[in-house]
């Protein structure tokens, strides 16, 4: 099994949409796969047509001990694909939990429950450094970050890579970071300066493929489904698609070197 996480300290950039359409493909392709919403906003959750105010079975129970994780999944439309809810009460984790020991680990040991289950899990993080962020980065065995390629979210993206070094100082291990660009139009200048710019600053942490605007993307939002059900050949669809195949291709090689 294992844990990718995908944050992003800047809204709008892509991190559900990315959530749900690796989630989507790992599915199509017949891998059991887990989503979770760790985000108190929702949006994954409603993506799957959910209520983060009214859904019982959601990861806010987890964190408090209520129940059990395999008791707090529910299905989706995808075959093979199931989600861990957000909830709304999320947003007091931090107050009521966050002094707490112990409570940084709590996701890395309920999903390590799940492995017999699933093959993959897929989590989307909330855009602020807290209790949750801390619990998917010490969950997590891949962290993937998506970045609008526009100059203001090349800046966002400086401030998530100090906070992924606090963090990993803190949790006194290695994160492996995947940076995604995303929303890239290569018809204007803007786009491929701040493309250039964050592969000339990151490197080799940067994935060499783009996930293009595309308005099958957004499209497929509005009918609740990764756009691999939908609009399988759209540009969207096959960027996801080679950004999946990227990442099953690095598991299997350290697989292999940890044999």
């Amino acid at each position: 099994m294992a844990i990718i996480a995908v944050s992003n300290q800047k809204g709008g950039v892509g991190k559900t949409t990315t959530t749900v359409n690796l989630a989507g493909f790992l599915a199509k392709q017949g891998r059991r796969t887990l989503a979770v919403d760790l985000d108190a906003h929702g949006s994954l959750t409603a993506y799957f047509g959910y209520d983060v105010e009214t859904i019982e079975k959601n990861v806010y129970r987890l964190f408090t001990g209520a129940t059990q994780t395999k008791d707090l999944i529910s299905s989706t439309q995808i075959p093979l694909l199931d989600i861990l809810a957000s909830s709304s009460a999320l947003v007091t984790l931090d107050k009521h939990l966050g002094a707490q020991p112990g409570k940084g680990l709590v996701l890395r040991d309920a999903l390590t429950a799940l492995k017999q289950r699933y093959d993959y899990i897929i989590v989307d993080c909330p855009p602020v450094l807290g209790i949750l962020m801390v619990n998917a980065l010490a969950a997590c065995d891949r962290l993937v970050v998506p970045v609008q390629t526009e100059v203001m979210a090349l800046r966002g993206l400086d401030r998530m890579m100090h906070t992924l070094q606090m963090v990993k100082q803190s949790l006194r291990r290695e994160v492996n970071t995947l940076i995604v660009p995303t929303m890239y139009d290569r018809r204007t200048r803007a786009g491929v300066e701040a493309l250039q710019q964050l592969r000339s600053r990151y490197g080799a942490l940067v994935w060499d493929g783009v996930i293009p605007e595309d308005t099958y993307l957004r499209e497929a939002s509005k009918n609740h489904l990764p756009v691999a059900y939908m609009a399988e050949k759209s540009k969207g669809a096959l960027a996801y698609a080679l950004l999946v195949e990227h990442i099953r291709n690095i598991e299997a090689i350290q697989e292999r070197v940890s044999a």
